[in-house]
């Protein structure tokens, strides 16, 4: 059994690993990155990318269906599958190949194969063992199941949902959260039939209740049907679909099941327990810095609680490769983190909700608005519906920005610098918003609260 020597091992070659590796390598460390299967992880071959690529798709569906409104005559034929999983591995294919040649080009030593952490510094791969001054734990997640219910078959998770060969004609979706809404809007969007059933009384239940309630609106205009507040009880597979049974009574069937409930952490069976690193329900526990319980042994990503977002888990690998070389950096509270979900409308999301707020800091404490994307001109001309939503605390800084409409998960970007860097609405104010664009929303929104309202009521 040889051994190498390293600065620091990464256990993990996704969004959080890969980023830590490249950060540390930057800073001048000998860095190993250990992955079994593609660096890029989950977000880049099964998860982000991939689904992104597939809601690009069924938004050029939407937008050739209803082009007649907008004087363009065109017919939507159909949906080209096949052609559609070439556009979406080709996108994949490029950034894989360009991640891979940036890992070279930095000069990281790229390890194919299982890990397994062995001691505080060191890990094993196929018999070899790779030791590391400091060790950084980014093995992510995977999609979970209900205890009794086997995924295979008719019944399916986010992975195979991906790669169908075909376009179902009709689907059932167990989990109205960020993965459940995002395929349903494919599906809906290419001609599916689609249901959803969530257990929670809306989708998408984390959000601003408002912000749930007009995508519900939107989805029952767009003929999908909503199971809200009800419990799955069982589903059966019968080679040619799926029944699912409902704890109302209800019986849905469909082509397939989709089991969207959310993802677990990666962390079994590598070795943490043995070596030591502290867990609970699965994840690693980690302190304000991503220390883990072990000295020396950091993680990153979806195996800490929290939320399980691809460029969450990017700062967070960033942070620890500058934790590590002593550069104090900064991290960022997952209230704080930007959020967005790709459905038709789009959401986003940043820090706290309205009701989250007057929590914090008493009913009288917090001021908010709505902006009503219908006063904004280019909402209008992408005849969307929805609105923006700004949250402050009275007399003092933005605390939370929030969205619903189609493409305003672009807004986040302004959005998360306004709420990570406490800024007043009169601050916003007086900073010029393009026109006519959407993120004049944002100008508004901050106008009214500033007490100047331009076009806002």
């Amino acid at each position: 059994m040889s051994e190498h020597e390293f600065d620091l091992v990464v256990l993990g070659g996704g969004s959080g690993g890969y980023a830590a590796a490249l950060r540390a390598r930057e800073l001048g460390s000998t860095v190993a990155l250990i992955e079994k299967d593609k660096v890029g992880g989950t977000c880049l071959h099964r998860g982000c990318v991939p689904t992104k690529a597939l809601l690009h798709t069924a938004e050029i569906a939407d937008e050739v269906r209803g082009s007649a409104a907008y004087g363009i005559q065109s017919t939507l034929q159909g949906v080209d599958i096949d052609a559609v999983g070439r556009f979406r591995e080709g996108i994949v294919s490029a950034k894989f190949k360009g991640l891979q040649g940036l890992l070279k080009a930095r000069g990281i030593e790229v390890v194919a194969g299982a890990g397994r952490l062995t001691s505080p510094t060191t890990v094993e791969v196929a018999g070899e063992v790779y030791r590391g001054r400091n060790v950084v734990l980014a093995t992510g997640s995977y999609s979970k199941t209900l205890p009794g219910l086997e995924i295979g078959g008719r019944i399916i998770t986010s992975e195979q949902a991906l790669t169908l060969d075909e376009v179902p004609g009709r689907v059932i979706v167990l989990g109205g959260g960020v993965i459940g809404v995002e395929f349903a809007s494919v599906w809906a969007s290419w001609g599916a039939q689609v249901s959803i059933v969530e257990g929670f009384p809306h989708l998408v239940a984390k959000e601003e209740e408002h912000i749930s309630r007009q995508l519900e609106r939107e989805y029952r205009k767009r003929g999908i049907d909503l199971h809200l507040g009800v419990r799955f009880k069982s589903a059966t597979d019968t080679g040619a679909g799926v029944s699912v049974e409902l704890e109302d009574g209800t019986t849905l069937s469909a082509d397939y099941l989709l089991v969207a409930i959310g993802r677990g952490p990666v962390t079994q069976n590598l070795g943490y327990e043995e070596v030591g690193v502290a867990m609970e329900r699965g994840f690693v526990t980690v302190d304000e810095r991503l220390r883990t319980s072990v000295p020396g042994v950091y993680a990153v990503g979806d195996i800490v609680p929290g939320l399980q977002l691809a460029h969450r888990a990017y700062q967070q690998g960033i942070f620890v490769a500058e934790e590590i070389a002593g550069l104090d950096p900064v991290v960022i509270d997952d209230l704080n983190v930007p959020r967005v979900t790709y459905c038709e409308p789009q959401i986003f999301s940043i820090g706290l909700t309205e009701a989250q707020a007057r929590e914090r800091f008493g009913e009288d404490g917090v001021q908010a608005y709505e902006y009503n994307l219908a006063g904004n001109a280019k909402s209008s001309i992408l005849g969307t519906s929805g609105f923006i939503k700004m949250v402050r605390r009275v007399d003092g800084p933005i605390v939370g920005v929030h969205g619903i409409g189609a493409r305003v998960g672009e807004l986040v970007g302004e959005a998360q610098l306004i709420v990570n860097w406490e800024a007043y609405p009169e601050d916003i104010a007086p900073l010029i918003h393009a026109h006519p664009t959407q993120t004049e929303t944002i100008g508004e929104a901050a106008l009214y609260l500033a007490g100047k309202p331009l076009h806002a009521i």
